[in-house]
């Protein structure tokens, strides 16, 4: 049974990069980013205190957006026999995901609600400065897609970085990841902080346009940056951000998300409800290093001498680049079940 809070898919804040191995486990699922209209993505841009710099991607990748990707997941479930029912649940509990309109009872529950936590459920969030996540979809422009091409780019300032890649109706997906000190010193207001991120950078200008003042700004509070799951109850199986919240800049949520949810299905098989504290003691050790990799890669993208510093290795020593996106790359065959006589 998939539960889902509303019957129309929609256009979750995050996630519109997928990366190469990304692609490959959705292939192997049976859904084709590129037949849905994927965008091609071949490249990195970075920008940096006025200075750019561009690098081939290991391998080809996709801009395709959350409601493309989730829409084609969902039929993909629904064909393989999934019960599909909706309702919001703002609880969870041995054996029970409580709703506003029923209590579902199961022994085994998998808990997939992203970056929003549930009661029973919450991760720890103790910070002085959190990470918050804007996002804003601009309109498809001929200047735009000029622009961005076969490139996903990032653009680096203190205190966080802006993404931007074209998805596969032309539009461009704009997502900001930032501290929230970033945002105070613009006055709390997300257009005040794009406008003077684009009186500093005529590229971000250029991107931004003339239009970019009537996009509806989606926001995000409070993510748990660089979090994994250690433990969990027994018949509790938590799986995508709620198994490991991978720094955005890496582009491998999705990779995370398919990841925990087939060894997760894998443990569930072998073992049952009993099987989700080893699931998930397994997971946290595979998520450790591209969570850890993508943590020190989000530190140094949030100042400016590691800014500086990204730049110089695009432009000099690009394998270096390479390493670090393989490196923060979820492996994807399941981990080995421990043998056990109890179930």
């Amino acid at each position: 049974m998939l539960l889902d809070h509303a019957e129309t898919v929609g256009d979750p804040l995050c996630g519109g990069f997928l990366s190469w191995r990304t692609l490959q486990q959705l292939q192997a699922l049976g859904v084709d980013p590129f037949q849905l209209g994927g965008h091609r993505i071949t490249h990195l841009r970075l920008f940096s205190a006025g200075r750019t710099a561009t690098t081939s991607l290991p391998q080809v990748a996709c801009g395709l957006s959350r409601h493309a990707l989730d829409s084609a997941l969902r039929a993909a479930a629904l064909d393989a026999g999934a019960q599909m029912a909706f309702d919001h649940i703002t609880a969870v509990e041995q054996g029970v995901a409580r709703g506003k309109k029923h209590d579902w009872r199961s022994e085994t529950l998998f808990l997939a609600s992203g970056k929003h936590d549930l009661r029973g459920a919450a991760r720890p969030r103790r910070t002085a400065d959190p990470a918050l996540g804007l996002r804003l979809r601009l309109a498809p422009t001929r200047q735009r897609a000029e622009m961005l091409g076969d490139h996903i780019e990032l653009h680096l300032f203190a205190g966080g970085y802006v993404g931007m890649v074209l998805q596969e109706d032309g539009t461009a997906n704009l997502c900001l990841a930032l501290r929230k000190s970033a945002l105070t010193r613009a006055g709390g207001s997300p257009h005040n902080l794009l406008a003077e991120l684009a009186a500093r950078d005529p590229a971000m200008a250029a991107r931004l346009g003339d239009d970019w003042a009537q996009a509806r700004i989606e926001t995000i509070g409070a993510v748990p940056y660089g979090w994994i799951a250690e433990e969990t109850a027994d018949g509790l199986y938590r799986i995508g951000d709620q198994a490991a919240v991978i720094p955005s800049l890496a582009g491998e949520g999705i990779g995370i998300a398919l990841a925990s949810g087939q060894q997760a299905a894998s443990y569930w098989l072998e073992l049952g409800p009993a099987g989700a504290a080893r699931f998930q003691r397994a997971f946290a050790q595979k998520a450790r290093r591209p969570v850890q990799v993508a943590r020190v890669a989000r530190g140094l993208a949030e100042s400016p001498l590691g800014g500086l510093l990204a730049i110089f290795a695009t432009e000099r020593i690009p394998a270096t680049i390479h390493a670090l996106a393989r490196m923060s790359r979820i492996e994807t065959a399941p981990t080995a079940i421990p043998a056990t006589n109890s179930h």
